[in-house]
């Protein structure tokens, strides 16, 4: 029994040091293009991410309690809350080495991919996986960027058809003050969607342990301190990847700024409500994109747009691959 304390308590820590390194990795989306139009300074963006993003992310539990039930059974594995703690350090290995080279890469996808992956390795067969629940999550997740990407197309077609009379460019002064406004909401929507996946998480290893009744929900304990860590690692910035979200996919004014952040939030916002997890990194950047393409396709940078869209597809099976590995090898030392 002290085993399996001590192992869940190394998975409550390293639950938040993910949190953490998410809030530094992910939140750079939410306020990249703020940034990159000069409507607020980096550290100012960071900081306001920073609260918003706690206060989105104590405000909901629905995608974390959907997300403890939709991946794995808990109890169906005989170590669930080794195997939990294998797909958290592959999960933070991944983000490192996207971060590192500046990519935006999806820590949902990180996240699910390697608890998956561990979990497969630990049973040896896919049945393991709670393939409903599991394949709703997958839609989602391939399902929203696709939505972000058409949305963002038609609201900045709708800003064309609105101030059809005044030069968009002419109102870039305006739209750089509302766009602090949508920045903040933008971080509140991430903290909504992204934090909750590391709640659902630590909470599924307290059930796999035996600490928590599966009926019990999510603590507000957990809730509160996944919330504080991603909002901290939100502080320190990630300015590597608000490099590439705010100048190498299009050069980003006031006016699709605006309309790339509202369209990226109303897609995470929606996704909350209906308690399904969605890589935020995902819609944000598609969101861009389809504002760009409406704007004029010519201005998207399609080499860094298609270096994204591999990324994105390539980081769940990657993430499950080295989850499988990070389980045999400490299976084969630890157990």
């Amino acid at each position: 029994m002290d085993t399996v304390i001590l192992i869940t308590v190394i998975i409550v820590i390293m639950g938040l040091a993910f949190d953490f390194i998410n809030g530094f990795h992910d939140i750079a989306n939410a306020v990249a293009t703020s940034i990159s139009t000069r409507a607020l300074k980096p550290r100012v963006a960071i900081g306001i991410a920073a609260v918003m993003n706690f206060l989105g992310a104590i405000s909901f539990t629905g995608v974390a309690e959907s997300l403890t039930k939709s991946i794995v059974d808990p109890f169906s594995l005989g170590n669930g809350e080794f195997v939990v703690l294998c797909g958290l350090i592959a999960a933070v290995i991944w983000n490192l080495m996207t971060w590192l080279v500046g990519m935006p890469s999806s820590s949902s996808h990180a996240l699910i991919g390697a608890i998956a992956g561990a979990s497969i390795a630990s049973a040896g067969s896919f049945s393991v996986l709670n393939w409903s629940g599991f394949t709703v999550i997958i839609i989602a997740l391939i399902i929203s960027p696709i939505i972000g990407f058409t949305v963002g197309y038609f609201i900045y077609s709708l800003f064309k058809k609105l101030f059809h009379d005044k030069k968009l460019g002419k109102m870039n002064r305006r739209f750089r003050f509302i766009q602090i406004g949508t920045a903040a909401v933008q971080a509140y929507s991430h903290g909504t969607n992204d934090a909750q996946k590391t709640m659902g998480i630590i909470t599924l290893a307290l059930v796999a342990s035996g600490l928590l009744k599966e009926s019990a929900g999510i603590p507000f304990w957990v809730q509160v301190s996944c919330a504080a860590s991603m909002a901290i690692g939100s502080s320190v910035g990630g300015y590597r990847i608000i490099k590439t979200v705010g100048t190498k996919i299009m050069k980003i004014t006031p006016v699709t700024g605006v309309a790339s952040d509202l369209s990226s939030l109303s897609v995470i916002m929606t996704a909350t409500l209906i308690h399904l997890p969605v890589s935020t990194t995902q819609v944000i950047d598609s969101s861009i994109m389809g504002v760009g393409t409406a704007n004029h396709k010519k201005e998207v940078n399609w080499r860094t747009g298609k270096n994204m869209v591999v990324t994105w597809f390539i980081t769940l099976p990657l993430a499950g691959l080295l989850a499988a590995v990070v389980y045999w090898i400490s299976a084969a030392i630890f157990l």
